[in-house]
């Protein structure tokens, strides 16, 4: 059968229902996740992009989702590559950046690799400082206060360091969102540092994961990445989660020592190779 790559900027209700199905047979098949969660969220809700649908006969094969221009960022279900997609893309864009899974390190070309690290648990609790104050997460109080804090712990990151409003709003309208294990820690009046945990409750393992945690440069020094990331681990064991997992940049050397200290091990990386129009 013949197969052709197609490119839409917005996917109808079938074609949205076509490409969950894949991205979930996928899933089940890799016994992992497809594609990244921001780029699955544009297709569970219908956003626009530059959607690339592979399709054989009527029938939807691949999905590959682009975003940016002119320099671009691609994946594709499943993680692996197509040359002639990239092709077809690098006819639109003058730079794209592709991530793969499940790398084997042998590429030239990659400019960042991001690890799965996963541990088993529990672990031992690290306590908080006298000095500080934990709690959870309050929706419709918190928000403008942790969009600081985070913001500022990642201002030199390629993708955590510029979180609008928006995006914290509707990840807190996910069906996922839990905001018991969503952890603050307060020391002077301010948010510190916080831990945002995951459980994923459809996966056949029901694993936890340490979504996002961050230490505002202004209360470095108290040890508190040590404190939120043992909190984090201790919430996840409390709702039931007997392994967790989460991403770090292989460059990342202080967060590398911290996670590693813990016991996480690793479990794959994943690499963005850059080609750039000839």
């Amino acid at each position: 059968m013949n197969a052709s790559w197609q490119c839409t900027l917005s996917l109808n209700s079938a074609e949205r229902l076509e490409v969950l199905n894949l991205i979930n047979r996928t899933e089940s098949r890799l016994a992992r996740e497809a594609i990244d969660e921001t780029r699955r969220r544009t297709v569970v809700h219908g956003w626009p992009g530059e959607h690339w649908l592979l399709r054989e006969e009527n029938e939807i094969v691949q999905y590959a989702l682009v975003q940016g221009h002119p320099h671009a960022t691609v994946e594709m279900c499943g993680g692996g590559m197509d040359e002639l997609l990239l092709t077809l893309i690098l006819a639109r864009h003058e730079v794209v950046d592709w991530w793969t899974r499940d790398c084997d390190g042998s590429q030239s070309n990659v400019v960042r690799t991001l690890q799965l690290l996963s541990l088993n648990l529990p672990v031992p609790e690290t306590p908080v400082p006298p000095q500080a104050t934990l709690r959870t997460f309050v929706p419709g109080y918190d928000e403008s206060g942790w969009l600081e804090q985070n913001n500022a712990a990642f201002a030199d990151h390629p993708e955590q360091g510029a979180w609008l409003l928006d995006d914290l709003e509707e990840r807190i309208r996910e069906p996922w969102f839990d905001p018991s294990g969503f952890l603050l820690v307060e020391m002077d009046g301010h948010i510190a540092a916080s831990c945002w945990t995951k459980v994923h409750e459809l996966h056949p393992e029901r694993f936890g994961e340490i979504y996002v945690i961050s230490v505002d440069p202004r209360f470095q020094g108290h040890g508190l990445g040590r404190v939120m990331l043992s909190q984090g681990l201790v919430s996840l064991r409390r709702r039931g989660v007997q392994r967790a997992t989460l991403f770090v940049d292989a460059d990342n050397e202080s967060a590398q020592r911290l996670y590693r200290n813990f016991g996480f091990t690793l479990e794959r990386e994943d690499q963005l190779l850059q080609y750039q129009r000839d």
